[in-house]
């Protein structure tokens, strides 16, 4: 069976190799973009410190968080503004796009925590079946 193409003029066709739309779902589809739009989503209109991402983000590193919004900000999901102030202060809100991306990742998000368990389950048979390689 042929994977379906896109016929659609500026649209991305996922099962093309050449296709954008490849590496934009490898950045939009990581824990630390999920994480990110969640709490810039609940902040809307509202921005959000750098720091403040970070404390409310457990677990990821200063470089994480600056590679992963200054990607956002180059797919126009995000906007940055910096305060001339030592240290700078770098503010983050969600643009429209960014805020239209919200709901299917909080259904993506909903549906991992509902179903964890029974991943984490699968994962531990998997482990200890016998292989047959």
């Amino acid at each position: 069976m042929t994977p379906p193409s896109s016929s659609e003029p500026g649209r991305g066709d996922l099962f093309s190799p050449q296709c954008p739309t490849r590496r934009l779902l490898d950045r939009i589809g990581t824990k630390w973009t999920s994480m990110a739009v969640k709490v810039l989503a609940e902040a809307s209109p509202d921005e959000v410190r750098f720091a403040e991402l970070q404390r409310r983000m457990t677990g990821v590193s200063q470089k994480m968080l600056s590679v992963t919004l200054r990607n956002m900000a180059r797919d126009g999901l995000v906007d940055r503004r910096v305060e001339p102030t030592v240290p700078p202060r770098v503010h983050y809100r969600l643009t429209p796009l960014g805020l239209s991306l919200e709901g299917p990742l909080s259904m993506v998000r909903a549906w991992a925590e509902e179903h964890m368990a029974e991943i984490d389950l699968a994962n531990r048979r998997s482990a200890e079946a016998p292989t047959a390689d």
